[in-house]
């Protein structure tokens, strides 16, 4: 948490403003696009320094069994359906010890919404379970778990408060909530995108609560489909009313922000009709990297792209468009890759280390919250 934004910040992010925002409306010839790098790089400079980070950490998708039918998604299956999959407890329990005997610090646990992952007919119950079995396989280590629509999900299935919800995940071993199910935080797109989903509104009205627990939690926007500039302006502008939120009230609020590009290579036909784009279009997605450092001025200090999505070399370009983080190693992905994503699915510390150091930038390991790695 960073309880004071500085005159000169804000005022350096205000003045820059403009820029990112006429930016949205049009393409931009070859100097304003450079132009406008300069200044997010700049202002990454100033917020966050030139340090390169990322953490040593697995993913773990836990199952693709879903009651969702999101128009993007290509990971969801129904039980029983070719390609649906749910880890069972051993080999959960196998990741998360070659994780930490790998080094990780932390694992990042998601997945559908799978109606069976009961204990007793609780989701909460199965949840709490989960948490208690990853922290007796890897003792110690941090876990990053559960996005909006999965706590939503849980506390309407149990019929329990959501405050309760996050205690009792709270108790269990819950560290830190992922921001995902974002995606635009617009219902005109969310109508298309995502109508099952929880809404906009639910989705803040869930990260407020997190935030009142005391859990820190990161932040997402998906890019690059059938969104507007209104709707891009009016997701980072809701993130930073968020922020400030949380800051007023003294709470840790949004670790990081990251940029999520649109990958449409096996999403289902009718999107990707829509889209006619299989892959992120670079050029598109680092332009919106440098306006989302600009307009999220310094209410958010970490900027992360995502190279399972932009592979690793288009993520190392975006440390040049305002980025300062490389994300996880990750180890394994599922959820990206089933869309048809070309970046891979794990990447070792040598090579994201190895990055850093090809732009001539220090480079560290982090923690989950960005402290130092002992």
């Amino acid at each position: 948490m960073d309880p004071s934004v500085s005159a000169l910040d804000q005022g350096h992010a205000a003045a820059l403003a403009p820029l990112a925002l006429a930016l949205l409306s049009r393409v931009p010839s070859a100097s304003e696009d450079e132009q406008l790098r300069r200044a997010a790089d700049a202002l990454r400079q100033e917020l966050a320094g030139d340090t390169v980070t990322y953490v040593v950490n697995r993913n773990l998708n836990v199952s693709n069994h879903c009651i969702k039918h999101c128009s993007f998604c290509a990971f969801r299956r129904d039980a029983g359906e070719p390609g649906a999959y749910w880890l069972s407890e051993a080999e959960l329990e196998q990741r998360a010890a070659e994780a930490q005997a790998a080094g990780a610090t932390e694992l990042c646990i998601q997945g559908g919404l799978n109606p069976a992952a009961t204990v007793d007919g609780s989701q909460l119950a199965y949840a709490e379970g989960l948490l208690r079995l990853l922290q007796a396989a890897a003792p110690g280590i941090h876990l990053h778990a559960f996005s909006p629509q999965e706590l939503l999900y849980m506390a309407q299935h149990d019929g329990l408060p959501l405050d309760r919800v996050l205690e009792r995940l709270r108790a269990a071993g819950l560290a830190s909530v992922p921001g995902t199910a974002a995606e635009v935080l617009s219902e005109r797109v969310r109508r298309v995108l995502c109508p099952e989903k929880l809404t906009a509104r639910e989705w803040v009205a869930v990260m407020l609560q997190v935030q009142h627990q005391g859990l820190p939690a990161t932040s997402t926007l998906m890019a690059g489909h059938i969104e507007a500039p209104a709707d891009l302006v009016a997701h980072l502008l809701t993130l930073v009313a968020v922020q400030r939120h949380a800051w007023q009230h003294h709470c840790q609020g949004f670790t990081e922000f990251v940029l999520l590009p649109f990958v449409g290579a096996s999403a289902p036909a009718a999107l990707r009709a829509r889209v006619c784009r299989d892959q992120p279009d670079r050029t598109q997605m680092l332009r919106l990297t440098a306006q989302a450092r600009i307009l999220l001025g310094p209410w958010f200090r970490f900027h992360q792209p995502s190279w399972v999505k932009l592979t690793l070399a288009g993520a190392t370009e975006a440390l040049r468009w305002g980025c300062n983080d490389l994300g996880g190693t990750l180890m394994e992905e599922h959820i990206t890759t089933m869309a048809g994503a070309s970046g891979g699915t794990r990447q070792s510390p040598q090579a994201l280390e190895a990055a850093a150091r090809h732009l001539g930038r220090p480079v560290r390991r982090r923690t989950t919250l960005y402290g130092a790695c002992p």
